[in-house]
Protein backbone atom coordinates (compact mmCIF):
# COMPACT_ATOMS: atom_id res chain seq x y z
CA UNK A 1 0.00 0.00 0.00
CA UNK A 2 0.87 3.91 -0.73
CA UNK A 3 -0.46 6.62 0.86
CA UNK A 4 0.05 10.52 1.17
CA UNK A 5 -1.10 11.50 4.59
CA UNK A 6 -1.42 14.25 6.87
CA UNK A 7 1.04 13.95 10.25
CA UNK A 8 -1.26 14.96 12.86
CA UNK A 9 -4.32 13.15 11.33
CA UNK A 10 -2.22 9.69 11.19
CA UNK A 11 -1.07 10.47 14.93
CA UNK A 12 -4.36 10.76 16.24
CA UNK A 13 -6.00 7.95 14.97
CA UNK A 14 -2.59 6.19 15.62
CA UNK A 15 -2.97 7.23 19.35
CA UNK A 16 -6.52 6.33 19.71
CA UNK A 17 -6.15 2.80 17.91
CA UNK A 18 -3.10 2.04 20.42
CA UNK A 19 -5.04 1.69 23.18
CA UNK A 20 -6.18 -1.62 21.96
CA UNK A 21 -2.43 -2.75 21.63
CA UNK A 22 -1.90 -5.48 24.52
CA UNK A 23 1.17 -4.62 27.42
CA UNK A 24 1.87 -7.53 28.19
CA UNK A 25 3.49 -9.66 25.78
CA UNK A 26 0.80 -12.06 23.65
CA UNK A 27 1.60 -12.35 20.27
CA UNK A 28 4.25 -10.59 18.45
CA UNK A 29 2.25 -9.37 15.66
CA UNK A 30 -0.39 -7.50 17.86
CA UNK A 31 2.06 -5.08 19.01
CA UNK A 32 1.61 -3.29 15.38
CA UNK A 33 -1.32 -1.69 13.64
CA UNK A 34 -2.86 -3.43 10.79
CA UNK A 35 -3.67 -1.21 7.71
CA UNK A 36 -6.20 -1.34 5.26
CA UNK A 37 -6.35 1.12 2.60
CA UNK A 38 -9.42 0.50 0.01
CA UNK A 39 -11.73 2.84 -2.27
CA UNK A 40 -10.20 6.18 -0.89
CA UNK A 41 -10.07 5.26 2.40
CA UNK A 42 -7.69 3.76 5.42
CA UNK A 43 -8.90 1.76 8.49
CA UNK A 44 -6.60 0.79 11.34
CA UNK A 45 -7.46 -2.41 13.32
CA UNK A 46 -5.36 -3.03 16.61
CA UNK A 47 -6.31 -5.71 19.65
CA UNK A 48 -5.34 -7.70 22.32
CA UNK A 49 -7.73 -10.58 21.53
CA UNK A 50 -10.11 -9.06 24.31
CA UNK A 51 -10.45 -5.75 22.83
CA UNK A 52 -10.72 -4.35 19.34
CA UNK A 53 -10.43 -1.58 17.28
CA UNK A 54 -11.50 -0.86 13.70
CA UNK A 55 -10.59 2.85 12.80
CA UNK A 56 -11.23 4.82 10.10
CA UNK A 57 -8.49 7.79 9.29
CA UNK A 58 -9.23 11.22 7.66
CA UNK A 59 -7.02 12.90 5.54
CA UNK A 60 -5.53 10.44 3.76
CA UNK A 61 -4.78 10.02 0.07
CA UNK A 62 -4.57 6.63 -1.47
CA UNK A 63 -1.89 6.12 -4.01
CA UNK A 64 -1.91 2.37 -4.18
CA UNK A 65 -4.41 0.11 -2.21
CA UNK A 66 -3.41 -2.45 0.12
CA UNK A 67 -2.86 -4.11 3.26
CA UNK A 68 0.06 -3.49 5.44
CA UNK A 69 1.33 -3.98 9.19
CA UNK A 70 3.03 -1.19 10.72
CA UNK A 71 4.93 -1.18 13.58
CA UNK A 72 3.28 1.07 16.48
CA UNK A 73 5.75 2.04 19.08
CA UNK A 74 8.15 3.44 16.25
CA UNK A 75 5.70 4.84 13.93
CA UNK A 76 4.09 6.67 17.10
CA UNK A 77 7.73 8.36 17.35
CA UNK A 78 7.75 9.57 13.93
CA UNK A 79 5.10 10.88 13.91
CA UNK A 80 5.50 13.01 17.21
CA UNK A 81 9.06 14.28 16.22
CA UNK A 82 8.61 14.73 12.54
CA UNK A 83 8.05 18.59 11.66
CA UNK A 84 6.40 18.01 8.36
CA UNK A 85 2.80 18.12 8.05
CA UNK A 86 2.59 15.65 4.48
CA UNK A 87 4.37 12.62 4.84
CA UNK A 88 4.48 9.52 2.75
CA UNK A 89 3.95 6.35 3.48
CA UNK A 90 4.03 3.10 1.83
CA UNK A 91 4.88 -0.76 3.44
CA UNK A 92 4.23 -4.25 2.00
CA UNK A 93 4.86 -7.59 4.11
CA UNK A 94 8.69 -7.14 3.99
CA UNK A 95 9.10 -3.55 5.47
CA UNK A 96 7.27 -0.15 5.91
CA UNK A 97 8.87 3.48 5.25
CA UNK A 98 8.13 6.92 5.97
CA UNK A 99 8.86 10.19 3.84
CA UNK A 100 9.14 13.40 4.61
CA UNK A 101 11.67 16.05 3.46
CA UNK A 102 14.80 15.58 4.25
CA UNK A 103 13.34 12.31 6.36
CA UNK A 104 13.35 8.69 5.56
CA UNK A 105 12.48 6.13 8.13
CA UNK A 106 12.58 2.13 6.95
CA UNK A 107 11.20 -0.22 9.74
CA UNK A 108 10.73 -4.67 9.10
CA UNK A 109 6.57 -5.39 8.79
CA UNK A 110 5.03 -8.29 8.52
CA UNK A 111 2.39 -10.46 6.85
CA UNK A 112 -0.84 -8.65 7.43
CA UNK A 113 -2.74 -12.28 6.89
CA UNK A 114 -1.23 -13.03 10.47
CA UNK A 115 -3.16 -10.28 11.46
CA UNK A 116 -6.43 -11.56 13.82
CA UNK A 117 -9.47 -9.49 12.30
CA UNK A 118 -11.85 -7.67 14.43
CA UNK A 119 -15.52 -7.30 13.94
CA UNK A 120 -17.53 -5.07 11.47
CA UNK A 121 -21.21 -3.83 12.72
CA UNK A 122 -23.66 -5.66 11.32
CA UNK A 123 -26.26 -5.67 13.31
CA UNK A 124 -29.94 -5.36 13.44
CA UNK A 125 -30.58 -5.31 16.91
CA UNK A 126 -28.69 -2.23 18.49
CA UNK A 127 -29.97 0.54 20.82
CA UNK A 128 -28.82 4.32 19.56
CA UNK A 129 -27.80 6.50 21.56
CA UNK A 130 -26.40 10.25 21.51
CA UNK A 131 -22.34 10.72 21.39
CA UNK A 132 -22.55 13.44 24.24
CA UNK A 133 -25.03 11.75 26.59
CA UNK A 134 -22.57 8.28 26.39
CA UNK A 135 -20.07 10.46 26.89
CA UNK A 136 -20.93 12.16 29.98
CA UNK A 137 -22.61 8.97 31.38
CA UNK A 138 -19.37 7.47 31.38
CA UNK A 139 -17.32 10.05 32.93
CA UNK A 140 -19.76 9.76 35.84
CA UNK A 141 -19.38 5.86 36.02
CA UNK A 142 -16.33 4.48 34.72
CA UNK A 143 -13.92 6.02 37.60
CA UNK A 144 -15.59 4.02 40.49
CA UNK A 145 -14.80 0.46 39.02
CA UNK A 146 -12.75 -2.28 40.97
CA UNK A 147 -9.40 -2.93 39.52
CA UNK A 148 -8.32 -5.62 42.35
CA UNK A 149 -8.40 -8.72 40.64
CA UNK A 150 -10.37 -10.10 43.83
CA UNK A 151 -12.97 -8.17 42.65
CA UNK A 152 -13.26 -9.46 38.88
CA UNK A 153 -16.59 -9.04 38.17
CA UNK A 154 -16.63 -5.56 39.36
CA UNK A 155 -13.61 -4.41 36.80
CA UNK A 156 -16.04 -2.98 34.24
CA UNK A 157 -19.50 -1.43 33.62
CA UNK A 158 -22.90 -2.96 33.94
CA UNK A 159 -24.90 -2.18 30.57
CA UNK A 160 -28.72 -2.50 31.17
CA UNK A 161 -30.63 -1.26 27.85
CA UNK A 162 -34.36 -1.79 27.74
CA UNK A 163 -36.84 -0.08 25.54
CA UNK A 164 -36.14 3.93 25.55
CA UNK A 165 -33.60 3.76 28.86
CA UNK A 166 -30.23 3.42 29.13
CA UNK A 167 -27.96 3.00 32.78
CA UNK A 168 -24.31 2.17 33.15
CA UNK A 169 -23.55 1.08 37.13
CA UNK A 170 -19.96 0.63 38.26
CA UNK A 171 -18.73 -0.07 41.65
CA UNK A 172 -15.76 -1.51 43.42
CA UNK A 173 -17.44 -2.49 46.76
CA UNK A 174 -16.97 0.86 48.65
CA UNK A 175 -18.86 2.92 46.32
CA UNK A 176 -21.58 3.05 43.46
CA UNK A 177 -21.96 5.43 40.58
CA UNK A 178 -25.37 4.64 38.85
CA UNK A 179 -26.58 6.99 35.34
CA UNK A 180 -29.44 7.45 33.11
CA UNK A 181 -30.26 8.63 29.91
CA UNK A 182 -32.02 8.27 26.97
CA UNK A 183 -31.78 5.62 23.83
CA UNK A 184 -33.37 3.95 21.06
CA UNK A 185 -33.97 0.58 20.64
CA UNK A 186 -34.10 -1.01 16.95
CA UNK A 187 -35.29 -4.74 16.69
CA UNK A 188 -36.19 -5.11 20.42
CA UNK A 189 -32.56 -4.94 21.32
CA UNK A 190 -32.37 -5.83 24.92
CA UNK A 191 -30.27 -6.96 28.52
CA UNK A 192 -33.56 -7.62 30.07
CA UNK A 193 -32.31 -10.53 32.19
CA UNK A 194 -28.55 -10.20 31.90
CA UNK A 195 -26.02 -8.78 33.46
CA UNK A 196 -23.46 -7.92 30.83
CA UNK A 197 -20.60 -5.97 32.39
CA UNK A 198 -18.17 -4.01 29.84
CA UNK A 199 -14.53 -3.50 30.91
CA UNK A 200 -12.97 -0.46 32.08
CA UNK A 201 -10.65 -0.76 29.48
CA UNK A 202 -13.08 -1.08 26.87
CA UNK A 203 -14.93 1.86 28.32
CA UNK A 204 -12.29 4.72 28.13
CA UNK A 205 -11.41 3.72 24.62
CA UNK A 206 -14.99 4.06 23.77
CA UNK A 207 -14.84 7.60 25.57
CA UNK A 208 -11.55 8.67 23.98
CA UNK A 209 -13.56 7.84 20.44
CA UNK A 210 -16.99 10.18 21.57
CA UNK A 211 -15.47 13.36 21.06
CA UNK A 212 -17.95 14.35 18.81
CA UNK A 213 -21.21 15.94 19.91
CA UNK A 214 -23.09 15.44 17.26
CA UNK A 215 -22.96 11.37 16.18
CA UNK A 216 -24.88 8.68 17.57
CA UNK A 217 -23.39 6.08 18.55
CA UNK A 218 -24.99 2.06 17.95
CA UNK A 219 -24.43 -0.42 20.68
CA UNK A 220 -25.28 -4.35 20.16
CA UNK A 221 -24.81 -6.50 23.22
CA UNK A 222 -24.54 -10.08 22.64
CA UNK A 223 -24.25 -12.98 25.27
CA UNK A 224 -20.38 -12.66 25.57
CA UNK A 225 -19.49 -9.56 23.55
CA UNK A 226 -19.96 -6.13 22.84
CA UNK A 227 -20.13 -3.79 19.46
CA UNK A 228 -20.05 -0.68 19.25
CA UNK A 229 -20.51 1.65 16.39
CA UNK A 230 -18.92 5.01 16.35
CA UNK A 231 -19.07 7.48 13.29
CA UNK A 232 -15.32 6.46 12.79
CA UNK A 233 -14.29 3.06 14.67
CA UNK A 234 -15.96 -0.13 15.37
CA UNK A 235 -15.52 -1.25 19.03
CA UNK A 236 -15.20 -4.80 19.81
CA UNK A 237 -14.68 -6.23 23.39
CA UNK A 238 -15.35 -9.50 25.19
CA UNK A 239 -17.30 -9.21 28.40
CA UNK A 240 -16.02 -9.37 32.28
CA UNK A 241 -17.07 -12.42 33.41
CA UNK A 242 -18.63 -13.13 36.97
CA UNK A 243 -21.79 -11.89 38.39
CA UNK A 244 -21.97 -8.11 38.82
CA UNK A 245 -23.75 -7.46 42.83
CA UNK A 246 -27.55 -6.87 42.74
CA UNK A 247 -26.74 -2.82 43.43
CA UNK A 248 -30.18 -1.77 43.85
CA UNK A 249 -29.87 -3.64 47.22
CA UNK A 250 -27.32 -1.28 48.56
CA UNK A 251 -29.68 1.76 48.49
CA UNK A 252 -31.46 2.58 51.64
CA UNK A 253 -34.64 2.19 52.13
CA UNK A 254 -35.70 4.91 54.32
CA UNK A 255 -35.70 8.13 53.62
CA UNK A 256 -32.97 10.89 55.65
CA UNK A 257 -31.84 14.00 55.93
CA UNK A 258 -31.52 16.04 52.53
CA UNK A 259 -28.51 18.33 52.63
CA UNK A 260 -28.08 20.87 49.53
CA UNK A 261 -24.52 20.79 48.42
CA UNK A 262 -22.83 23.22 45.59
CA UNK A 263 -20.47 21.17 43.64
CA UNK A 264 -17.62 23.76 43.59
CA UNK A 265 -17.45 25.18 47.02
CA UNK A 266 -18.03 21.33 48.59
CA UNK A 267 -15.34 20.16 45.89
CA UNK A 268 -13.17 22.72 47.16
CA UNK A 269 -13.98 21.97 50.68
CA UNK A 270 -13.28 18.54 50.52
CA UNK A 271 -9.76 19.27 48.81
CA UNK A 272 -9.12 21.16 51.53
CA UNK A 273 -9.26 19.25 54.28
CA UNK A 274 -7.59 16.34 52.27
CA UNK A 275 -4.61 18.06 52.61
CA UNK A 276 -3.74 16.84 56.31
CA UNK A 277 -4.78 12.83 55.70
CA UNK A 278 -1.83 10.28 54.96
CA UNK A 279 -1.68 6.75 53.84
CA UNK A 280 -2.72 5.67 56.89
CA UNK A 281 -5.85 7.36 57.93
CA UNK A 282 -7.45 8.09 54.54
CA UNK A 283 -9.93 9.93 56.65
CA UNK A 284 -12.33 13.15 56.84
CA UNK A 285 -14.88 13.38 59.00
CA UNK A 286 -18.15 15.55 58.32
CA UNK A 287 -20.15 16.98 60.49
CA UNK A 288 -23.28 18.07 59.83
CA UNK A 289 -25.31 20.57 62.37
CA UNK A 290 -26.61 24.26 62.64
CA UNK A 291 -25.89 25.12 59.01
CA UNK A 292 -22.96 24.24 58.90
CA UNK A 293 -20.82 21.65 57.30
CA UNK A 294 -17.58 20.60 59.13
CA UNK A 295 -14.64 18.80 57.66
CA UNK A 296 -11.96 17.52 60.31
CA UNK A 297 -8.78 15.66 58.79
CA UNK A 298 -5.87 14.04 61.14
CA UNK A 299 -3.42 12.64 59.91
CA UNK A 300 -1.13 10.69 62.27
CA UNK A 301 1.96 12.34 60.82
CA UNK A 302 0.72 15.37 58.49
CA UNK A 303 -0.97 17.55 61.00
CA UNK A 304 -4.82 18.19 61.27
CA UNK A 305 -7.45 20.43 59.08
CA UNK A 306 -10.54 21.81 59.68
CA UNK A 307 -12.66 23.42 57.40
CA UNK A 308 -16.21 25.14 57.42
CA UNK A 309 -18.95 26.18 54.81
CA UNK A 310 -22.63 26.80 55.26
CA UNK A 311 -25.17 24.72 54.46
CA UNK A 312 -28.66 24.44 55.18
CA UNK A 313 -29.35 21.74 57.68
CA UNK A 314 -31.92 22.21 60.53
CA UNK A 315 -31.90 18.02 61.43
CA UNK A 316 -29.82 16.14 64.28
CA UNK A 317 -25.81 16.57 64.32
CA UNK A 318 -24.31 13.64 62.13
CA UNK A 319 -20.81 12.57 62.11
CA UNK A 320 -19.91 9.99 59.10
CA UNK A 321 -16.23 9.40 58.08
CA UNK A 322 -15.30 9.27 54.01
CA UNK A 323 -12.23 8.92 52.27
CA UNK A 324 -12.14 12.32 50.54
CA UNK A 325 -10.86 10.58 47.82
CA UNK A 326 -14.33 8.84 46.92
CA UNK A 327 -15.95 12.22 46.96
CA UNK A 328 -13.42 14.27 44.74
CA UNK A 329 -13.71 11.48 41.96
CA UNK A 330 -17.40 12.10 41.77
CA UNK A 331 -17.31 15.73 41.81
CA UNK A 332 -15.06 16.75 39.52
CA UNK A 333 -16.99 14.76 36.96
CA UNK A 334 -19.91 17.29 37.60
CA UNK A 335 -20.24 20.83 36.64
CA UNK A 336 -18.91 22.90 39.52
CA UNK A 337 -21.90 25.00 39.28
CA UNK A 338 -24.60 22.35 39.63
CA UNK A 339 -26.07 21.47 42.96
CA UNK A 340 -26.29 17.60 44.87
CA UNK A 341 -28.69 16.13 47.23
CA UNK A 342 -27.53 14.75 49.77
CA UNK A 343 -29.04 11.86 51.76
CA UNK A 344 -28.10 11.17 54.87
CA UNK A 345 -29.33 8.76 57.65
CA UNK A 346 -26.62 8.54 60.24
CA UNK A 347 -22.38 7.96 60.77
CA UNK A 348 -23.15 4.00 59.58
CA UNK A 349 -25.27 3.92 56.81
CA UNK A 350 -24.00 4.41 53.04
CA UNK A 351 -24.69 7.83 52.02
CA UNK A 352 -26.26 8.77 48.77
CA UNK A 353 -25.79 11.58 46.45
CA UNK A 354 -27.66 13.05 43.75
CA UNK A 355 -27.26 15.16 40.69
CA UNK A 356 -30.18 15.85 39.05
CA UNK A 357 -32.61 12.52 38.27
CA UNK A 358 -30.44 10.74 36.40
CA UNK A 359 -27.13 10.48 38.93
CA UNK A 360 -26.70 8.78 41.70
CA UNK A 361 -23.12 8.10 43.94
CA UNK A 362 -23.45 6.12 46.91
CA UNK A 363 -20.91 6.06 48.93
CA UNK A 364 -19.98 3.96 52.18
CA UNK A 365 -18.60 5.44 55.40
CA UNK A 366 -15.54 4.59 57.49
CA UNK A 367 -16.08 2.85 60.68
Amino acid sequence: MKAFCHREGLLAACQLASAAIPSRDVKPILKNIKAIADQGRCTLMATDLELGIRLDVLGLTIQEPGEAILPAQRLLAILREAQENDLNLEADSSSCVVRGQGMEFEMPSDDPSHFPDIPTFNEDKYHEIAGSTLREMIRRTVFATADESTRYSMTGVLWELDGDTIKLVATDGRRLALAQGTAKAHGDHTTRGQTPVVPTKAMQLLERNLQDDGQTIRVCLRPNEVLFRTELAVIYSRLVEGRFPDYRAVFPKKQGIKVTLPVGPFQAAVRQAAIMTDDDSKRVTFSFGNDRLTLLAQGQTAGRSKVEMPVTYDGKKVDINFNPSFLIEMLRVLPPDAELTLDLIDGATPALFRSGSNYSYLVMPLT
